[in-house]
């Protein structure tokens, strides 16, 4: 009862616009008191206007009050400060738009602390001792506060919703179950709970198993892409040691290849990375879904189960396999093999044209001034031409060998 006191007290000797306690009290012509501070602050905004009124029974006066600090008041607050009285609460236990308040606070509501099923009504910790106290009370169900206690009202029969219909999939109240839903299947909304809570459980379970295989999927594609980008190394590596045996005009080719190699690197590790990342947002989506299926599975008011289940509950199918199948560690070795044969075939073609390359040599080094006939001139010549026709014939060679590649 003290504190029962106390608060009336504390609602009594605030001030209703910093709804702090008074300081420098004063009273206006209607009645009420405010701090000094705070009511000339709320007289100047209406100044220009000439308007005086008063904040809380909106009398208005013609002429701008003269305040004066009420002795009496003051020293009264004073002595109820020293003798325990408590500021008001502070902003935060006051309900904003997003909160549930209370709905047995006068004026300013305080945030509710539970919402009470039976009761249909939300409480602040003040309002909610009965429940806690008075023995009927305390059967009542207790959640936490919820805005939506009208939805368990039957808006036919203005009752408390505690059956459901299977027949039509509904919530209802009894006298529903004997009037428009009679003859249907209707059993209780907390043997519903049960039974949905239970699907609930299977559809988790799926969840969490479709996760798990599309954990180890992803495992997979990360082998796949080290795989690739390891074959891809290699065969870059082991291209570069054949084409440093080539001519210089096989080193463009050794350059188109690398950039070949590279190029459908890119592409099927942009590829897999593509799926990974399809299958890491599915498994985000997953764990969001099962998130969201916990939740409800905690819920303590049946009827918000049932009309938050139905949307839940359904799971999408997966656009992705079960399982990845991974490839042989064989990925651009054909591109080695290729590059191989092209080397072969160089130095065959090498091997068999070197002959005529060093007779040329020869035949230039034996035409010496002064020693050589017209026959061996024509002889010269011709061997030349030959010899030029036999490099051209190489180099084409090389070059389509070379082509073979890409």
């Amino acid at each position: 009862m003290a504190q029962k006191g106390v608060q009336l007290d504390r609602e009594t000797f605030s001030c209703s616009i910093c709804l702090d306690l008074l300081k420098d009290p004063v009273a206006i012509p209607c009645g009420h008191s405010y701090c000094m501070n705070c009511i000339k602050s709320f007289w100047d905004k209406g100044d220009k206007k000439k308007i005086y009124s008063c904040p809380q029974c909106r009398q208005t006066f013609t002429a701008r009050p003269v305040l004066v600090k009420n002795t009496m008041l003051a020293v009264l607050v004073e002595q109820l400060k020293k003798t325990g009285l408590q500021a008001a609460p502070a902003d935060h236990c006051y309900a904003g738009p997003e909160d549930v308040a209370c709905d047995f606070c006068t004026g300013r509501k305080m945030k509710a602390f539970k919402s009470c099923l039976v009761c249909l009504a939300s409480y602040c910790e003040k309002h909610l001792q009965p429940h806690y106290d008075v023995a009927p009370l305390k059967k009542h169900k207790l959640v936490e506060p919820s805005k939506k206690l009208q939805e368990n009202i039957c808006s036919r029969h203005d009752e408390v919703m505690k059956m459901f219909c299977r027949t039509d999939q509904q919530s209802i109240c009894y006298l529903c179950s004997v009037d428009e839903h009679k003859g249907h299947d209707t059993v209780s909304a907390a043997a519903e709970r049960t039974e949905r809570q239970r699907e609930l459980e299977v559809s988790r379970q799926n969840i969490q198993q479709r996760i798990q295989d599309r954990e180890k999927d992803v495992k997979l594609l990360q082998q796949e892409v080290e795989a690739i980008n390891q074959s891809a190394d290699q065969t870059v590596e082991h291209s570069e040691k054949i084409f440093t045996e080539m001519i210089h005009l096989i080193q463009k080719r050794s350059s188109d290849v690398k950039q070949q190699i590279r190029s459908q690197q890119e592409t099927e590790v942009s590829r897999v990375k593509e799926l990974q990342e399809k299958l890491e947002q599915e498994i985000t989506e997953l764990k969001r879904k099962d998130a969201e299926l916990k939740q409800l599975s905690h819920t303590e008011d049946h009827i918000q189960f049932l009309h938050n289940y139905p949307s839940l509950s359904a799971l999408s199918e997966s656009t992705h396999s079960s399982s990845i199948n991974i490839r042989p560690l064989s990925y651009f070795e054909d591109v080695t093999a290729a590059v191989s044969e092209v080397r072969d075939k160089l130095k065959d073609i090498l091997r068999e044209e070197w002959t005529n390359i060093s007779l040329t040599v020869t035949e230039v080094d034996a035409l010496l001034p002064g020693r050589e006939t017209l026959r061996e001139r024509r002889s010269a010549v011709f061997g030349r031409r030959r010899a030029r026709q036999n490099r051209l014939t190489m180099l084409k060679t090389i070059e389509k060998n070379s082509n073979d590649i890409q």
